[in-house]
């Protein structure tokens, strides 16, 4: 039987070597491929679609490799997707970073900044005049741990509690339309989606691999993954 073959895409603008390490720790017999070639993309049983940076390099790089086309075939073949951080906001309608960026629109839902948030301004404005360690906590980027609750039970959650806590670096978050997708919420001065789910895509905001036990866990289900959800 031959070992499951799992893409993880290179558009230049991921933690790809960290990811791949964690995916290979968890599922040793497995074949990772690092790589923007679509053939191999498309050879593969399962893909990662990691990103970090600011969009309009990422959608740049992206649409400069075709790889809007990839993940769109992707999807449709109903093979499954793993979408981090930036990926995940690519993934979305549009951006309001860089002055406004369109992206790929197989979500629909906006990335907005925190500090435009008026419900994030109250809640930093409130804890302005606390002690420092709270100030500390309402700063952007979001970076750090923060406890994500399971809006849906799916099989990318097995073995893994509620509310547990994974590792964030952002300082854009989604809003999504279609409350009925979001998979995950979390709380850093406003409400937001951190994980969402559609038939064989699974997304997440936060990056699994660095995010120690729990995050392993998340990515040793994902290679598990056939893309169903019951």
């Amino acid at each position: 039987m031959n070992a499951k073959h799992i893409a993880i895409i290179d558009y230049g603008m991921g933690n790809l070597h960290s990811v791949a390490s964690a995916v290979q720790h968890v599922a040793p017999d497995v074949k990772i491929d690092v790589t923007a070639d679509p053939q191999r993309i498309a050879d593969a049983d399962h893909v990662i679609f990691p990103g970090v940076g600011a969009i309009r390099d990422c959608m740049a790089e992206i649409l400069r490799l075709n790889l809007d086309k990839v993940v769109a075939d992707v999807i449709a073949q109903g093979k499954p997707l793993l979408a981090i951080c930036v990926g995940m906001q690519a993934l979305m309608n549009r951006s309001e970073e860089n002055d406004g960026v369109a992206c790929l629109g197989h979500f629909d839902g906006e990335v907005k900044y925190f500090s435009d948030s008026e419900e994030f301004k109250v809640n930093a404005n409130a804890q302005s005049t606390q002690s420092q360690e709270v100030q500390d906590h309402l700063k952007v980027p979001h970076m750090g741990w923060n406890q994500v609750n399971q809006s849906i039970d799916h099989p990318l959650w097995a073995n893994i509690a509620n509310d547990s806590r994974f590792y964030f670096v952002h300082s854009y978050y989604i809003e999504m339309q279609n409350a009925e997708k979001r998979a995950g919420e979390c709380h850093y001065g406003l409400g937001f989606t951190s994980a969402i789910s559609d038939k064989n895509v699974f997304a997440v905001q936060f990056h699994p691999e660095k995010s120690h036990k729990d995050g392993l866990q998340l990515l040793k289900n994902f290679v598990q993954w056939d893309g169903k959800v019951s």
